[in-house]
């Protein structure tokens, strides 16, 4: 918004204007979220974060079961880095109320979003439907706060529909 040349279109996924009278995350949601493994190796990191995607995810899309395990592995592999998180939770609750900047959004905008998200529900994003002028709305039905696999070429056509709305 301070620098909107570098977009031509904005897509918007699980995300909030951080209005403070939204609706938020039931405080289970947050206690899931904010909880920690007991131990830091890769098997304690699965179970934890398996927990953690049961309780923020898709509930008409479950993960295959497999195919998870693969991608928590791969992950701790990459960079388990507890910290990081804390930061990022940390960031979110500090960050203030975007709603004046938002009707100075220019770039085509669409909002994806989860029907049933548990951790930012979904007011949010008719919120900032109301607040960028333009701006589009795909609510998706089953989904939570994840991208499950059945629905990339949804998200994907979307994000590509929108870009398609960019002048010149």
């Amino acid at each position: 918004v301070m620098a909107p040349e570098p977009v031509a279109t904005l897509p918007l996924i699980m995300t909030t204007s951080g209005a403070r009278q939204l609706k938020q995350a039931h405080p289970r949601v947050l206690r899931v979220l904010m909880s920690r493994p007991q131990k830091s190796d890769a098997q304690t990191y699965m179970a934890h974060m398996g927990h953690v995607l049961s309780v923020i995810g898709s509930p008409n899309y479950p993960p295959d079961p497999q195919r998870l395990q693969q991608r928590l592995m791969a992950s701790f592999s990459r960079a388990y880095r507890p910290a990081g998180t804390a930061r990022q939770l940390v960031a979110v609750a500090a960050d203030g109320d975007r709603s004046p900047l938002l009707p100075r959004i220019v770039a085509p905008t669409r909002v994806i979003h989860g029907e049933v998200d548990p951790l930012v529900p979904v007011p949010a994003a008719h919120d900032l439907v109301q607040k960028i002028p333009g701006a589009v709305a795909d609510i998706v039905p089953g989904m939570g706060h994840d991208l499950p696999l059945p629905l990339l070429p949804r998200i994907a056509e979307g994000i590509a529909q929108n870009a398609g709305r960019a002048a010149g």
